[in-house]
């Protein structure tokens, strides 16, 4: 990131990772339920693996973007 943005810019870049980071949570807990239930597990697997996945992704991205180079 660039030393000079400005407050307002940064309140969007991060207002659109958590917007991401929501909608990403929604589509993997909704799909897991889908797999889990097509798949007739007796666990809910795919419900708790795909959101799992997703956030693990969201925080390497974080690191990746706020990280010195």
């Amino acid at each position: 990131m660039t030393e000079n943005k400005s407050n307002k810019d940064l309140l969007f870049q991060y207002a659109g990772n958590g917007a991401q980071l929501l909608g990403g949570l929604l589509i993997a807990v909704f799909l897991g339920k889908w797999i889990d239930a097509k798949a007739k597990f007796s666990f809910p697997f795919f419900i708790w693996l795909l959101p799992l996945i997703v956030i693990i992704g969201m925080i390497l991205k974080a690191l990746k973007d706020t990280s010195k180079k």
